[in-house]
């Protein structure tokens, strides 16, 4: 395409800014010197995909490889892709502005279960054939990445090849082994056999699934001498690893408008519902002195004034205070503001908060994630009320006063007496404000609550649970906001329709990639995005393909079930996962990873190495 014919697809477009690419710092190669052209598809918005640290980190690391050129592509929103389908554009590369189609490999991360039938929608909309079985050469390879193809399954049918774990150690290999192939002219199965043997690499077209009668998976059973399990990759040492010393910097604003620097990955806390604390394990942390040069140098060549210091819990970052004054040497200098995202409430000191109030004058955010102590108990929270008072109460004294927390409905076990408990916990918040002997004067205070509905999630404690039912959520919904009585409390939620739809493509299996595809026929898209999103197509979808939702979302499996991804080896094993889900129905807390070792399996990725001292 060319630059003339892109302005005519933009005419009317409502933000042009999303596709015309050019940015400073995006890479623009000589095509007759590459070798293998790789698109990097985020099938969401820019302004989403743009702000995803992996998708930064990746562009860079395969764009400096020789003969490879690394290209990202968005989900063009609903008005631009109109305006593409009249004019017979596919979706289309933002460096060269040429169509997905034309490429070696055209690659996805999946962040959000939702985003499925986009990644469908931007294949067809570009004449590739969705189903892997009607792919037959080595060019238009599709693979995919990312938290989500944890659970591949659903997915499968469509992609030739998916990466688990950390991309930064097999994608590499990947791309050079398809490149040896690609040069001796060998056909695409000897290709996806050869790739099946690198750790971290999936080829759901060498594994069969078969079902029993009552819909549950019977066998998984791999061909061609394939790998069973398949094992994640990880990288070991993170200061070694690669990271950019620039990031492509947007000409509109992005969801998250500033430099990002990974401080740490996995975490040590142990939530029974989380799934990135998970499949993260173990912890591995980048040293102070290493995080503070690549954050200095990507100011320098982004021109950000704000960077962000990211991992899944950035207080329980073990050198934080050392980091904290290190970077505040330069950015102080520099003007250029530092966040600090993911804080732990009982990791708030009044030492952090000091260094917090130079850098940072917005409102706090945490997540107590329950509102009672027995639920806090039963998701592994490990925080009691009164830290959580205390820390409300430390900000407060700091000069804060408003405070937003996050909360789940639905938990495994949960009575409404618990859901009172959260406008409970709001409340004596509020209390603690007004109790202040010292409060500003003419300042009041603002408790925000969000509510996120309970999605039971593979490799966790609680996958086996089942999510309760839309009418139930909203019956909750609706009783927390009965029981509260000050407008100092505001409350959200996110639609709960939305995750049903969650848990059903979390928990699914191989026959879900026949309702995606007829979703997709009948018109569903961004169905993250609520104005968007249709449930009575969807309803449609799974009826026309003889399946229900309840089966996948509302139902508690037992301990024996095979579950669709249990081939697919996180290393966290069965035994502390289900230890630690009959320790939820108890209400008996783990500690963390800190305290002590709670034998999940996860360090033997550290070949013989430790995560702490206490392993």
């Amino acid at each position: 395409m060319t630059d003339l014919q892109l302005n005519k697809l933009l005419k009317g477009v409502q933000k042009p800014g999303r596709y015309t690419g050019g940015e400073l710092n995006s890479v623009v190669k000589d095509k007759s010197e590459v070798d293998v052209r790789f698109a990097f598809c985020f099938p969401d918005t820019y302004e989403i995909g743009m702000s995803h640290l992996g998708m930064k980190i990746l562009y860079s690391l395969l764009n400096t490889m020789d003969g490879v050129w690394c290209e990202r592509v968005f989900a063009p929103w609903p008005d631009m892709s109109d305006n593409m389908k009249k004019a017979g554009q596919g979706v289309f590369a933002l460096e060269s502005l040429d169509e997905i189609s034309k490429f070696d490999i055209i690659g996805f991360t999946l962040q959000y279960e939702l985003c499925y039938t986009n990644m469908i929608t931007m294949l067809r909309d570009s004449d590739i054939p969705i189903f892997a079985k009607d792919r037959h050469s080595l060019s238009q390879l599709v693979v995919a990445g990312g938290p989500c193809v944890c659970n591949a399954e659903p997915i499968a049918d469509f992609v030739d090849a998916v990466f688990l774990g950390e991309g930064e150690e097999h994608l590499p290999k990947f791309v050079e082994l398809y490149k040896q192939y690609k040069k001796e002219n060998k056909s695409k199965q000897e290709f996806l056999k050869a790739a099946s043997k690198i750790e971290g690499v999936y080829i759901p077209s060498l594994y069969t699934v078969t079902y029993n009668d009552d819909g549950t998976v019977k066998s998984v059973d791999a061909v061609d001498d394939a790998p069973m399990p398949i094992k994640k990759a990880i990288i070991r040492d993170l200061d070694k690893v690669f990271y950019p010393d620039n990031f492509v910097v947007p000409y509109i604003e992005t969801v998250h408008d500033r430099a990002v620097q990974e401080v740490f990955r996995g975490c040590i806390r142990g939530c029974r519902f989380c799934q990135a604390g998970m499949i993260y394990r173990p912890v591995r942390e980048k040293h102070a002195d290493t995080v503070s040069k690549q954050a200095k140098c990507l100011c320098d060549s982004t021109g950000y004034d704000e960077v962000s210091l990211s991992s899944l819990s950035t207080s329980d970052y073990s050198e934080i205070e050392p980091l904290l004054n290190d970077m505040l040497d330069w950015t102080n200098k520099e003007k250029i503001n530092i966040s600090l995202p993911s804080l732990r409430i009982d990791s708030f000191s009044p030492e952090l908060l000091e260094k917090i109030s130079k850098i940072r004058k917005s409102g706090l955010t945490f997540a107590p994630e329950a509102g009672s102590q027995r639920m806090r108990n039963v998701i592994n929270k490990n925080l009691d009320e009164e830290t959580i008072l205390n820390t409300c109460r430390t900000a407060f004294e700091g000069g804060h006063c408003s405070v937003k927390l996050y909360f789940m409905l639905g938990l495994p076990s949960e009575t409404y007496e618990d859901i009172e408990a959260i406008g409970v916990l709001g409340q004596k918040i509020v209390d603690e404000f007004y109790n202040m002997p010292n409060r500003p004067k003419g300042k009041g205070v603002q408790v925000s609550i969000s509510l996120a509905t309970f999605v039971p999630k593979p490799h966790t404690p609680f996958q086996w649970m089942a999510q309760d039912e839309i009418e139930k959520v909203r019956d909750k919904q609706l009783h927390l906001v009965h029981s509260i009585t000050t407008k100092k409390i505001s409350v959200s939620w996110h639609e709960s329709q939305t995750s049903l739809l969650e848990a059903v493509f979390a928990r699914g299996d191989r026959r879900l990639s026949k309702v995606i595809a007829r979703a997709v026929e009948l018109g569903c898209r961004f169905d993250g995005w609520g104005e968007y999103f249709n449930m009575d197509l969807w309803q449609q979808a799974f009826k026309d393909s003889g399946l229900t939702m309840e089966f996948y979302a509302n139902r508690e499996r037992s301990y024996d079930e095979l579950l669709p991804w249990q081939h697919l080896d996180y290393c966290v094993s069965k035994a502390f996962l289900m230890k630690e889900n009959e320790l939820a129905k108890q209400a008996i807390t783990t500690d963390n990873c800190r305290q002590k070792c709670s034998g999940c399996g996860a360090n033997k990725l550290l070949k013989g190495g430790k995560c702490f001292e206490e392993c």
